[in-house]
């Protein structure tokens, strides 16, 4: 002999559902905040259905073939190239020196960064 539904059980449940839905959470998340068993929401969830308490769920709107999943970026080769260069000199001393650093004056400073001091 088939048991009758709780009825009690079956509003609390009908409840729950409701509020899951209108909460805009993942069930995992929901179940979570509610102490609730994730395979007892998702089973109530389908008697609920199957009863028709509740109505299916919404279909996410299918993206059109010409929407693209990705979006083209360009990059622009000189940026792409110009990244500084990190000189570490003596005494743990670094150098950055950033692209279009003219080099005759960069050797100058090397040198003078260098020499002993007097």
């Amino acid at each position: 002999m088939a048991r009758l539904p709780d009825a009690g059980k079956q509003r609390r449940w009908l409840d729950l559902v409701r509020l899951w839905q209108q909460s805009q959470l993942t069930v995992r998340t929901f179940c979570a905040r509610h102490h609730l068993s994730e395979p007892s929401f998702y089973a109530w969830r389908r008697l609920l259905r199957e009863r028709g308490l509740i109505a299916e769920p919404c279909q996410q709107p299918t993206r059109s073939s010409s929407t693209p999943a990705f979006v083209k970026l360009g990059v622009d080769a000189e940026t792409a190239t110009a990244t500084p260069v990190d000189l570490v000199l003596s005494d743990r001393r670094v150098l950055r020196v950033r692209p279009g650093f003219d080099p005759d004056t960069l050797v100058e400073l090397v040198r003078l960064l260098e020499r002993p001091p007097c």
